[in-house]
């Protein structure tokens, strides 16, 4: 039985620092799977990376490693109290990681749906290679970045 995911930030020479909790039933197990196929955490205007996902009798442990401030793309928008979305976008600094879609979600599990694929055909633009996954904290929104597939 899944009680919590706990954050813990890799601060190198083995020191591990707790940095934030979610508990069942506060957020559901749907989301706390969805959290954990995510590349990326954005928090409080930084940037977090994916290092471990570990299991410690009922609790998930994601240790991550700071990256640095977020870089924001022009075109994001706030999600809270909008509904479970997920965004996609071009994974590239030099077109500023623009907006092609965004998929509304009625549950956590629909979200993991997406998260769980590496490529996504996207009506009249093509298919969609995924090269990461975030939850964006700030924005209330999950990620998925990636390149098109050419040539096919």
């Amino acid at each position: 039985m899944m009680r919590k995911l706990i954050y813990y930030i890799d601060k190198g020479f083995n020191q591990y620092e707790p940095f934030y909790e979610y508990t069942v039933p506060a957020v559901g197990e749907d989301e706390i799977y969805a959290r954990q196929l995510c590349n990326y955490f954005i928090k409080d205007g930084m940037q977090y990376e994916l290092l471990a996902n570990e299991l410690e009798e009922d609790d998930e442990i994601l240790t991550i490693k700071e990256i640095g401030l977020n870089e924001k793309a022009p075109d994001e928008m706030d999600y809270r109290g909008k509904g479970l979305y997920v965004e996609i976008r071009l994974n590239s600094r030099s077109e500023n990681y623009r907006l092609l879609t965004k998929l509304p979600c009625q549950t956590h599990f629909e979200v993991i749906r997406y998260l769980l694929k590496d490529a996504i055909l996207l009506s009249e633009l093509g298919q969609f290679r995924i090269t990461s996954r975030e939850i964006d904290e700030d924005r209330g929104v999950y990620v998925l970045y990636g390149e098109f597939n050419h040539g096919e």
